[in-house]
């Protein structure tokens, strides 16, 4: 089995774009899609229609919901401006999504955790905003009950592969169109790729064991900071355009 991994495409169609454009070049037809797709500041209505036109299996981030389960008026800052560049039929298509999934019966798919969609599972926030890598019990007492040896996660943007003293593999991808954000829960942080790339993993099984490689793809970064900029997110305008969260 040889498939790639996506997530958090955040409405940056360029980036996804050039992922799609680099998992064809390496022979890859199988794709799966962890999730929080559209909402930011950026362009939503290309970003989903490109996702629906796939032949993949999507799951349902967490602010992938935020756009479903909530009144416009609820929702936060980039659900309420993604909301307005989606139709109904894209909505329709999202309340079609599964929170989580099992893929060809051997890996368990999730956005965040099995069990939530908005909670850090290799990544814990220490009080002072420090980020750093889970505790392995940790990491392992959210596994509990997943019977597949591969587990797929998203969320923390943060591309991580963690083997469980079991054998279990469990893998981040990155992020495909945001290296960087900042959060305020469990406590205010920052998350930062260091690159403008954008990521994704390709996975193989051979030999009865899980391969995964890390893809960093480069695209025009460039043009999507400058719309970011333009729609009043100078941080996220930094990130894509460094990969560093600088508010000037």
């Amino acid at each position: 089995m040889r498939f790639a991994a996506i997530a958090d495409v955040h409405g940056n169609y360029l980036a996804l774009e050039a992922v799609l454009s680099d998992i064809r070049a390496a022979g890859i037809s199988d794709i799966v899609d962890l999730g929080d797709m559209v909402s930011g500041p950026l362009d939503a209505r290309p970003t989903i229609d490109i996702l629906m036109g796939l032949d993949a299996t999507h799951l349902l981030g967490n602010h992938d919901r935020y756009l479903i389960d909530r009144p416009h008026e609820k929702m936060g800052s980039w659900e309420r401006r993604t909301y307005t560049q989606l139709e109904p039929r894209h909505l329709d298509w999202l309340r079609t999504l599964p929170a989580n999934c099992v893929y060809r019966e051997q890996v368990f798919l999730c956005h965040a955790t099995p069990a939530d969609d908005e909670t850090y599972w290799l990544e814990t926030v220490l009080p002072g905003g420090e980020v750093c890598m889970s505790a392995l019990e940790s990491i392992e007492a959210m596994a509990a009950g997943v019977m597949q040896s591969l587990i797929l996660c998203a969320h923390t943007h943060t591309a991580r592969a963690v083997r469980l003293r079991d054998g279990r593999l469990i893998v981040n991808p990155g992020s495909v169109g945001s290296p960087g954000y900042r959060a305020g829960k469990p406590h205010p942080h920052v998350v930062q790729a260091g690159s403008p790339d954008a990521r994704y993993a390709i996975l193989e099984q051979a030999g009865g064991a899980w391969r995964v490689t890390f893809r960093h793809v480069p695209y025009d970064h460039e043009t999507m900071a400058a719309l970011a900029r333009q729609n009043g997110q100078p941080e996220l305008a930094s990130a894509l355009a460094t990969g560093w969260i600088r508010s000037s």
